[in-house]
């Protein structure tokens, strides 16, 4: 195991740190300022911007993780299904909700790896925007509707990282949202988007360990920690009032 991550901070290394200098042009890196919480997430897909810099989680997440993950891991899951669809006409035509949601429609030749690469694409999207905050806690309608489903914030937190604790191997917690604005928690195995059953994330946590092993190594525990502390709540309260307008695309 630490053979291959060994393998995946040389191959980022190089980039990141290639100059003496690369640590502030990560801070000063440009980064996008508003997120389209309706985008329409076509064929060729592409890796969204994050609406940060790579190190603005330090400590909580450090930079070299953040661009690995960015940059490396959801852009491999972005090419590869690209290259799936590459002959797939139809298919691109199809938005990545309604990808996923009838997965039944890809030939089976390549429908796994539409699967795998579709939700990593998805489950990424949502969680580059619900970070790059200053954790604390939520306010109005979302802070209404977490005591109303979960009880408080605090037992959202608790159960959640209790179920992101139980994920064997890789996978994500998640609150999910209906259009009524009803709260749910789950766990998802691999890269398994909700959108393969019509369901939306409202906020999810990655615990693959490329999220966390460079910094945290095994303590996950730590990192989901961490992690409550670097939350953008008023972006995850943007997202809540999509859902509520039927406006929450992935």
């Amino acid at each position: 195991m630490i053979d291959l991550f060994r393998r995946a901070l040389i191959l980022g290394a190089g980039a990141l740190w290639a100059a003496p200098a690369a640590k502030g042009l990560i801070s000063t890196a440009a980064y996008a300022d508003e997120i389209d919480y309706g985008a329409r997430l076509a064929y060729p897909y592409a890796v969204p911007a994050l609406p940060y810099a790579y190190d603005a989680m330090e400590p909580s997440i450090d930079a070299m993780t953040m661009q690995l993950h960015h940059d490396k891991h959801h852009g491999a899951y972005v090419g590869n299904l690209n290259a799936a669809l590459k002959d797939q006409p139809d298919l691109q035509a199809l938005t990545l909700p309604e990808l996923l949601g009838q997965l039944d429609k890809v030939p089976e030749a390549i429908r796994t790896v539409v699967r795998n690469n579709a939700g990593g694409h998805a489950n990424h999207t949502v969680f580059w925007q619900i970070l790059g905050g200053k954790g604390g806690a939520p306010d109005g309608d979302l802070a209404a509707a977490i005591d109303r489903d979960f009880g408080s914030l605090a037992k959202l937190q608790g159960d959640f990282n209790a179920a992101a604790l139980k994920v064997f191997g890789s996978g994500w917690a998640m609150v999910l949202v209906d259009a009524d604005g009803k709260l749910t928690l789950v766990s998802r195995p691999n890269q398994d988007s909700p959108l393969l059953e019509g369901k939306r994330v409202l906020f999810g946590n990655d615990v693959w360990e490329h999220a966390y092993y460079l910094k945290y190594q095994n303590r996950r525990a730590d990192y989901l920690a961490a992690w409550w502390g670097v939350l953008h709540w008023p972006r995850i309260a943007a997202r809540y009032a999509a859902a509520r307008a039927g406006a929450l695309t992935v």
